[in-house]
């Protein structure tokens, strides 16, 4: 919609503004035009005038010699040189036409044209009127300046009406855009609009979207015949593994074997789910005991430390549940529980569980802000990875998770060292319905 607001404003303004910069180039060469024209004619009468009456004066001194005017609205002086008799504003006047605006004696605005003109010692004045012709320009200029607005204020409306024409096809593709969903099968859009731009671009989406949902569909086909081809081979491994464990007299060697066998076939299998659920982007629901799967990963990953001086440690409290599959937490937390050993040397992991969130603490080296900024991105192992093994998509697959069930999951510094990695699931996600042990 915003893009959509903006496009339509500017072809409206772009009307506005095209025909407002129309009608006041066409009413400034007008006020132009007149005002050149008419001041070259007048210019002209007037010298004609004031030369010919000076040329009559010089050849007829006579006072009671007439001359005769074309025009009622001129009047003809004649002076001689340095005369007093000439008014003050006129002296020393070059030959030429001259304008002046000022106020008659009655008050009133006047505006006229004197041309002065020489012929011996004898200076000639004409003086035309032109107050009329000044207020009638006036005039004209109001009459533009109204134009102008409404001209304008049509090209305004005439803008407003083109843009929802032009507009019309393309809010309507937006809006068929909108409705579609993911995964569902589209009808086609280019059979709705007219065989021009719109129409290419929605033929363009139509194709686009055919080729999206058939990517989509062999990916969920993908994604579920690897779960479903995989939990079988990992079934039949964890039954076997279970069944070697209950035999008796096996060596101490062997049962360790068979017991991390077990844990590896219960990892993947955790895994093939929380995977298969980011894939088709479903909620599964649950009842996940937080305190009971941390219980579970602190004791895999105690068997898992090699002889590191690490302790692993549970606490907190104890009747915590989460809306969401066993599967889904074990990853997210065992990601969180997992680094935290890896990445200690020695000293201790302390897993506490809370009503609305998990925390993991080790006394590890620390991280960086920077590490603590990109930790959760795909490939990203942190500056302290060292010789650790991994391809740094775990905490990715937790970050992934946790924004399909709207939880939250950082790491940072710890002041006295090491690092805490929380897990915040929040009231509407979990369940407290126990009490704590400290």
């Amino acid at each position: 919609m915003r893009y959509r607001s903006r496009l339509r404003s500017r072809l409206i303004v772009s009307f506005a503004l095209l025909g407002f910069a129309l009608t006041a180039t066409f009413a400034l060469a007008t006020l132009y035009l007149r005002d050149r024209l008419e001041g070259q004619l007048i210019g002209d009468f007037l010298m004609k005038e004031v030369s010919a009456f000076a040329q009559f004066k010089l050849a007829n001194p006579d006072p009671d010699a007439n001359y005769t005017l074309s025009d009622e609205k001129v009047l003809l002086f004649a002076f001689r040189e340095g005369s007093p008799s000439i008014p003050e504003r006129w002296r020393g006047l070059p030959d030429g036409v001259h304008r002046f605006h000022g106020v008659d004696e009655f008050g009133e605005p006047d505006a006229y044209k004197l041309a002065v003109s020489r012929a011996g010692d004898v200076v000639g004045f004409l003086r035309y009127g032109y107050r009329q012709e000044a207020l009638s320009q006036q005039q004209l200029a109001y009459s533009l300046v109204v134009a102008v607005l409404l001209f304008s204020f049509l090209s305004l409306l005439l803008g407003v009406w083109s843009s929802r024409r032009v507009m019309r096809p393309v809010t309507d593709l937006a809006r068929r855009i909108g409705e579609l969903r993911v995964g569902a099968t589209p009808r086609k859009l280019a059979e709705r609009f007219a065989d021009d731009e719109v129409g290419q671009l929605a033929a363009a989406f139509d194709d686009y979207a055919e080729r999206l949902n058939a990517s989509i569909q062999r990916d969920r086909e993908f994604n579920a015949d690897v779960s479903h081809e995989l939990r079988t081979p990992l079934a039949v491994i964890g039954g076997a593994a279970e069944l070697l464990l209950a035999r008796p007299g096996l060596d101490d060697k062997t049962r360790i074997r068979l017991e991390r066998i077990q844990r590896a076939v219960q990892q993947c299998t955790d895994l093939t789910v929380a995977l298969l659920m980011l894939s088709r982007n479903e909620r599964g629901r649950g009842h996940a005991d937080v305190h009971r799967i941390a219980t579970q990963l602190a004791e895999a990953n105690r068997q898992q430390l090699a002889g590191k001086p690490v302790r692993i440690l549970v606490e907190g409290c104890e009747d915590v549940h989460v809306d969401a599959p066993d599967a889904v937490l074990a990853v997210a937390l065992g990601n969180l529980i997992g680094n935290a050993c890896k990445y200690t040397p020695r000293g201790e992991v302390r897993v506490r569980v809370e009503p609305e969130r998990v925390q993991v603490f080790d006394t590890g080296p620390g991280l960086s802000a920077e590490d603590a900024e990109r930790l959760f991105e795909r490939g990203y192992r942190g500056s302290g990875a060292g010789g650790t093994t991994g391809g740094g998509i775990g905490l990715s697959i937790v970050s992934r998770l946790c924004a399909l069930y709207g939880w939250e999951v950082g790491v940072a510094p710890r002041p006295e060292g090491g690092a805490v990695a929380t897990l915040v699931y929040g009231r509407d996600g979990a369940d407290q319905t126990g009490s704590s042990q400290p």
